[in-house]
């Protein structure tokens, strides 16, 4: 298919292949916005992982809370607010913590994925009532023509429903775009998911190891006492000259 007619077809498709072209660039859009967001994600949450381990291995909890305050890394947030809850109990309720973080984590993971799921089960329904316009619209021309003293051939009809079906074929296209790319970040999201629970089970894991006592020792470091205030100046009275 050459340039002119793909031109010649997408005007002739009108707001239907108007809003199928749209389409087709949002979900690029949103793929390509997630591609980047996702990038490097599962290697960054490893080596945090891998180096808070290493700290709480060695009872080093303050190096390992330093370096998950550092990181820039979206896994980070699960092992401080691990840390947080640690400071007050290492009971149940340090599990369900991280969990509703790295489930908050997922959230932002899946960001934008929607958007490709509704154009993957919407653009079909578009294209196909394009070409149910476009058939209707090619038969009306024909009524139209016949009244007017017309030989009611059947070439403009055809003609006329061979460019509307383009608009199914083209919901059709974008749909399975969609839905394929759809797919692939769900299998990469779901692959994420798993990583991000393990880190955090073994997370819970080291820190209960370094709270014997039910909590996690402060990390924080000590105040340093303020400076005494100076001692009032004492005077002692001169002893009177005798006479």
């Amino acid at each position: 298919m050459t340039f002119d007619e793909l031109m010649h077809y997408l005007q002739k498709g009108g707001v239907t292949m108007a809003i199928i072209l749209i389409a087709s660039v949002l979900a690029l859009g949103v793929a390509i916005e997630r591609l980047l967001a996702l990038w490097g994600v599962g290697g960054r949450a490893l080596e945090l992982g891998q180096t808070i381990g290493k700290h709480l291995l060695r009872g080093d909890v303050a190096a390992a809370r330093s370096a998950a305050e550092r990181s820039t890394a979206l896994a980070a947030d699960i092992f401080r607010v691990g840390f947080e809850r640690a400071a007050k109990t290492t009971g149940p309720t340090l599990d369900s913590a991280v969990d509703r973080e790295r489930q908050q984590v997922g959230l932002k993971l899946k960001r934008g994925l929607w958007i490709l799921g509704t154009i993957g089960a919407v653009t079909p329904f578009v294209g196909l009532f394009g070409t149910v316009a476009g058939i209707m619209k090619s038969f009306r021309d024909l009524g139209l023509d016949v009244e007017a003293g017309g030989s009611g051939g059947s070439s403009a009809v055809m003609q006329g429903i061979s460019e509307a079906l383009v608009a199914t074929a083209a919901g059709i296209i974008v749909a399975v775009e969609a839905v394929v790319l759809y797919n692939i970040f769900q299998a990469r999201l779901g692959r994420l998911n798993v990583e991000l629970k393990l880190y955090a089970e073994e997370f819970v894991e080291l820190l209960r190891e370094q709270a014997p006592g039910g909590r996690l020792p402060s990390t924080a470091t000590p105040a340093q006492p303020e400076a005494s205030a100076a001692a009032p100046a004492t005077t002692n009275p001169a002893p009177a000259g005798g006479q």
